[in-house]
């Protein structure tokens, strides 16, 4: 039997489907298609902030009029979901491998921390003890100690340690990248008519011998993750507390929510997405989403200005119903359809 009814969550998907179509439209410019990437981005997390983690939340009350809203099975809907990101993770990955070729072209460059020439490095090496080392802050992991506080909206670097004369012992540690204190995008000296742009976490992989230098490791994996949250308001029904405490006790309580999405570099240590996978308490069930080394494009809305110049797309304008071309007011319009209406009638 058909359906009668699209799934809203399902529907959304569809939405901003579409705005990835934007990104991979090729007669659209260039910095314009990095931002739909991020647009996209940024959509998809609040999608797992809010819409996802109502779906979980209704799957864990196993109420039968809280599933009825949903006008089908929570979980069969999940499920639809996740199959649906991973399409669309897919083709978010092979528009911006078109959209890096594209930047060639411009001679625009991503560099990563093992493709930096001698000047560059020095320059990096410099830039992170002078910009970035005050702000960074590694922790080490392991079975004992709890799972340090993860951030949702944070970007992290998940590092596998070793050392080459004792490859049994590896050893875990994460750093939050500090992108709201030093931005996301750092510009390198770059040879004559190239632009070539590093990320932050990079910078900090590139470093990561300095890091961890007490501790005599040799081999670093590092990857970054992130993970995204509950963020679902709730205010309870307690009249002894005012409405400013509730308030201030559900924004403390949205610090505790469930995650709802793991995301990470799909080259990561497979050791270390078990253990990440265990100490979050996730499960087959939750949204685990391999992917390429880049997470948390929404910073790509703001990408340096480093293209050449094109001309802006002229933007759409709305237009007038003809209903409403002669009338100032939208009453004065339908009282006068409804006359009209009423006069055919009679």
């Amino acid at each position: 039997m058909a359906k009668k009814f699209i799934p809203r969550d399902v529907s959304w998907l569809s939405f901003n489907g579409r705005v990835l179509q934007e990104a991979a439209d090729e007669t659209v410019p260039l910095p314009l298609r990095i931002k739909f990437l991020g647009i996209f981005s940024n959509n998809l997390d609040e999608f797992f902030r809010v819409r996802v983690a109502g779906l979980k939340r209704a799957i864990d009350l196993k109420d039968k009029s809280a599933n009825q809203s949903f006008y089908e099975d929570p979980q069969l809907i999940l499920e639809e979901l996740n199959i649906r990101v991973i399409k669309q993770q897919k083709k978010f990955d092979s528009t911006w491998n078109r959209i890096q070729k594209d930047m060639a072209k411009q001679n625009v460059y991503i560099k990563t921390s093992e493709e930096l020439n001698p000047e560059q490095q020095k320059f990096v090496s410099d830039y992170y003890q002078d910009e970035v080392e005050s702000n960074v802050i590694p922790l080490i992991l392991d079975d004992v100690r709890p799972m340090p506080y993860i951030r949702d909206k944070s970007l992290y670097l998940g590092i596998a340690m070793g050392k080459q004369e004792w490859q049994y012992e590896t050893k875990f540690a994460l750093i939050e990248i500090p992108t709201s204190q030093n931005g996301r995008f750092v510009q390198l000296p770059s040879p004559k008519d190239e632009k070539h742009i590093i990320l932050l976490e990079d910078v900090i992989k590139f470093n990561l011998p300095l890091i961890f230098s007490y501790f005599g490791f040799d081999v670093f994996n590092a990857h970054v993750f992130k993970v995204t949250k509950d963020a679902e308001f709730d205010i309870d029904n307690d009249i002894n507390t005012t409405l400013v405490e509730k308030i201030s006790k559900g924004v403390k309580n949205r610090r505790k929510g469930k995650p709802t999405r793991f995301i990470f570099d799909q080259e990561m240590d497979h050791k270390l997405v078990e253990f990440l996978i265990k100490k979050l308490n996730l499960s087959k069930k939750d949204s685990i989403i391999p992917g390429q080394k880049i997470h948390n494009f929404k910073h790509f809305m703001d990408f340096p200005n480093v293209f050449k110049s094109y001309n802006q797309p002229l933007e759409r304008t709305s237009f007038p119903h003809p209903y409403f071309k002669n009338y100032e007011r939208v009453t004065d319009t339908i009282l006068k359809k409804r006359c009209a209406a009423l006069l055919s009638i009679s």
